[in-house]
């Protein structure tokens, strides 16, 4: 049962929206370009001291303070806070983040819905593009081989410190409709529905929760800590680009296909030749994906079986992340295979022309011998 009377008096509303930008950024180079540029700010996150001794970064994101963005809610105008966040895989996440005090349950969700029509991929003004071009324009140099086509992920955590009464987990998801909240439908859900919706629930102590979803996110904390919201961004970057390395080798693998029945045919030095740059060719875009792949795998090292890591593995699992990284090795297994394919082939080919060589040799030794006799 849910409680109409229960008051937010504490909390924010965060938007968040992720791009591949690139193969890589040099992180460092990028805090230099920008801390330089007008005196902004520039810093590594690092998550909050408890959750550092269990999880780590195996190399922090940079984070970049940013203008405050204007935006239109429910009619009315605002201004949410922004930050930039760089990774040194090539993505980089966005935060616009709208502050929230004294308002009833009803009025948080419907907040919560006008900042999603605000921002979200319905919204008529387009106010990601901007801001990611202002922050691209400054770190540019430092943006190794750009992206052709910016592969995107959004997400929206609605986060609360406090509310008018001192509540504990459990009597959050009693008095307040989190189906509601996250699943952004203003008619009321079945209670199946409901149950779906908030079944990836989490609280470490009496007095916190965190409830994920696909696209939105709930977290109660009154300490104000941001390791879940961090814990959540590196899975979304983490989705972003095994979506990114899937695609990539989709597109690859029908290209490869030609370019194979290309280099064979033909008994000849050229065409083993074309099979031996064909293989090399694919054998290094095996080794570049393999290793941007293991640094994305490897963003967040867990040390020990903790609460954040229960939560960050039970979100990769929501993003399906574990089945596209399946995905992605099957397809470097398949093109390992064709670069040992070819390899041999060309091996091949090169010992039937020895052989021919010898052969055409030996006849004309006798020949010549036959015409001297």
């Amino acid at each position: 049962m849910t409680d109409d009377h229960l008051r937010v008096r504490s909390g924010s509303l965060v938007a968040h929206r992720l791009w591949d930008v690139a193969d890589t950024i040099d992180l460092a180079r990028a805090e230099r370009l920008w801390s330089s540029h007008e005196g902004r700010e520039a810093r590594r996150i690092q998550l909050g001291a408890a959750a550092a001794r269990k999880l780590a970064f195996e190399v922090p994101p940079a984070q970049l303070l940013l203008s405050p963005v204007p935006l239109v809610l429910d009619g009315r105008p605002a201004r949410a806070h922004a930050s930039a966040r760089l990774y040194d895989f090539g993505v980089i996440a966005i935060a616009l983040r709208v502050d929230v005090a004294d308002v009833e349950w009803a009025g948080f969700t419907a907040q919560c819905n006008a900042l999603d029509h605000a921002v979200g991929a319905t919204a008529q003004v387009d106010v990601w593009t901007p801001v990611l071009e202002a922050v691209l324009e400054v770190i540019a140099p430092a943006v190794r081989r750009p992206a052709t086509h910016r592969l995107e992920e959004d997400y929206l955590f609605a986060l609360v410190r406090s509310f008018d009464t001192p509540l504990t987990g459990a009597q959050v998801q009693e008095r307040a409709d989190l189906a509601a909240l996250l699943s952004g439908e203003t008619r009321p859900l079945s209670q199946q529905e409901s149950s779906e919706v908030t079944a990836q629930s989490f609280s470490y102590f009496e007095d916190d929760l965190v409830v994920v979803t696909w696209d939105r996110a709930f977290v109660y904390e009154p300490r104000g800590d941001t390791d879940v919201t961090d814990i959540l961004e590196v899975a979304n970057a983490q989705l972003l680009e095994m979506r990114y390395y899937d695609e990539l080798l989709d597109d690859e693998l029908p290209t490869m296909y030609d370019l194979v029945e290309n280099a064979r045919g033909g008994l000849s030095l050229l065409a083993s030749r074309r099979a031996a740059r064909l293989a090399r060719k694919l054998y290094s875009l095996v080794a570049e994906v393999t290793e941007l792949t293991e640094r994305v795998d490897n963003t967040l090292q867990v040390t020990e079986d903790v609460y954040l890591a229960r939560i960050h593995t039970a979100t990769l699992e929501l993003f399906r992340v574990p089945k596209l990284s399946a995905a992605v090795d099957r397809k470097l297994s398949i093109i390992r295979e064709t670069c040992v394919s070819l390899y041999e082939e060309a091996a091949s080919r090169r010992a039937e022309l020895l052989e021919v060589a010898i052969v055409l040799l030996i006849m004309f030794e006798i020949v010549l011998a036959l015409v001297r006799h």
